[in-house]
């Protein structure tokens, strides 16, 4: 879980829960702002954020995927299956969100800048290839995230990528 440590001298209780601590930044640090200036466009960006972060990402998640093998005694080939389902199910609804002939379209969720939308994007597309899920359906998602990808802030902020990553092969 991500958590933002206080380092102003007047909060202790760690900022958790990815979305919030985005617009924290987001407000703490507005440039490059992830959200666009206009209000309907910040809402759109905002629900394609929450279609992931609340519909998609809390059922693909380790904690739950585990409960799934463990307590239910689910086998690999269930829990796989069961997390293909519900990745299918949202990225489906994400895909149509997309493309819908409202989104101003660019390489990115909402336009020609990355937003909010696009850091909670490229992390579930991450997560779905960990679990070898066919991203082919989803051309738009896939092509947001190349554009991502070709960013600094993107490509550096991947898992393996960071000072204290596991190679594949010692997991």
């Amino acid at each position: 879980m991500p958590v933002l440590e206080p380092c102003d001298g007047q909060h202790q209780l760690p900022l958790t829960q990815s979305l919030a601590i985005i617009e924290y930044l987001e407000e703490h640090h507005p440039n490059p702002p992830l959200l666009p200036a206009d209000s309907w466009a910040r809402a759109q960006v905002r629900a394609i954020a929450q279609l992931i972060a609340c519909d998609i990402h809390p059922l693909n998640n380790l904690r739950v995927l585990t409960y799934l093998t463990g307590m239910l005694g689910h086998s690999e080939a269930e829990k796989l299956a069961w997390y293909r389902h519900w990745l299918i199910e949202g990225l489906s609804a994400l895909e149509t969100m997309l493309t819908h002939p409202d989104n101003p379209g660019g390489p990115f969720a909402w336009g020609d800048q990355p937003t909010l939308a696009d850091c909670c994007i490229v992390p579930q597309l991450y997560n779905a290839r960990r679990f070898a899920c066919d991203l082919t359906p989803y051309p738009r998602l896939t092509a947001i995230e190349a554009a991502c990808q070709r960013l600094p802030a993107f490509s550096q902020a991947a898992p393996e990528a960071q000072p204290d990553a596991v190679p594949p092969c010692a997991q």
